[in-house]
């Protein structure tokens, strides 16, 4: 997914959503300039570096909870910056005497609660996507392939989330052990050769591979709910075989049209400079 930024009040915040994660992450800069009530990005950025190295010192756990992430800058440059979950936001808040403190506090509940109502009803967040698709030129058959991927993707995570699998890190290792399965390329690789870092691969896709991904993963819900597969163990196994029965799929059809299903192609704007991955400080 693309960086997206918000507003509090006239401020605009920047931020990401983390796929692997699946949350937000704020520009910490932007939250200081709030809070410290700086004119400027540079005077925030010297607030951070000071507040930063007070935190470090007294051992605060606040910093290395941060990540940076390549932004655009006020000059318009793609700048690493630190980045941050509304979580550690909310307990950095504490650390910054200032009438917005509260405010902000509100601000970054509210933008949590948002993507609480679009958990319990993915309509709101699938209108959203679906708007954001048409501006940038997707065609209709594109967005509705797209949805049903999603659709797919939804009913497979709602199933690792009752059978013991945690959000965050192992939907992030299953998800890659089916898409290196089917195809052969692992998520990160298959984002680098259309030249994505930071935003969503499936945004990104062909409607082949979208096809052959929801196909892996409906595969992989089948076979998990047939042999009622529980824990981290089971369920990579259930991957494994899901991403394999795309995988023969996926070879069948190369083999008469004589085309890769896998490809480079994307839909970034030319010229167009990828963002940088996340690094933990």
């Amino acid at each position: 997914m693309p960086i997206q930024p918000a507003f509090f009040e006239t401020h605009e915040i920047r931020r990401v959503y983390d796929e692997a994660t699946e949350t937000w992450l704020f520009s910490v800069i932007d939250i200081i300039r709030v809070l410290a009530q700086q004119p400027d990005y540079q005077g925030a950025r010297k607030y951070w570096k000071v507040l930063k190295g007070r935190l470090a010192k007294e051992g605060s756990e606040l910093v290395t909870n941060c990540y940076q992430l390549k932004m655009a800058a006020d000059d318009g440059k793609q700048r690493l910056t630190d980045v941050a979950t509304a979580e550690t936001l909310l307990r950095l808040v504490q650390s910054v005497p200032s009438p917005k403190a509260e405010p902000i506090k509100l601000w970054l509940a509210k933008v949590g609660y948002e993507r609480m109502q679009e958990m319990s009803d993915p309509a709101l967040s699938l209108d959203r996507a679906r708007e954001t698709w048409r501006k940038h030129g997707r065609s209709e058959k594109w967005i509705q392939q797209r949805m049903t991927g999603q659709e797919t993707r939804n009913k497979l995570t709602d199933y690792w989330a009752n059978h013991d699998i945690k959000k965050g890190e192992e939907f992030a290792i299953l998800t890659n052990l089916i898409h290196q399965e089917w195809a052969e390329v692992s998520v990160k690789t298959h984002k680098a050769m259309k030249g994505l870092e930071t935003q969503n691969l499936r945004d990104h896709m062909s409607e082949a591979e979208l096809i052959f991904t929801a196909l892996a993963e409906l595969s992989t819900r089948q076979i998990a709910e047939t042999d009622d597969a529980t824990g981290m163990a089971e369920n990579q196994v259930a991957a494994k075989q899901g991403g394999t029965i795309a995988k023969q799929a996926r070879k069948a059809l190369e083999s008469k049209t004589g085309k890769s299903v896998v490809t480079g192609e994307s839909f970034l704007p030319p010229g167009r400079a990828p963002a940088r991955k996340l690094k933990k400080q």
